[in-house]
């Protein structure tokens, strides 16, 4: 599933419109990568966005 573990960011829907304003339906999915991390004190493969790997220190948790 494209959900980030940390911060709930998951697929969002919208539409591709054409130069002649005709819209299909698209999806934009988050950047997930799946991070080895020390939850509660043992080591778990977690779900992570690009953004929370960078921004919330999740790298300095991972082994």
């Amino acid at each position: 599933m494209a959900k980030c573990d940390f911060c709930g960011k998951g697929v969002s829907f919208g539409h591709n419109v054409s130069h002649s304003i005709r819209r299909t339906n698209r999806a934009w999915k988050p950047n997930i990568r799946k991070v080895k991390a020390v939850v509660n004190g043992s080591s778990k493969t977690v779900n992570v966005c690009a953004r929370c790997l960078k921004t919330e220190g999740v790298v300095t948790r991972a082994l």
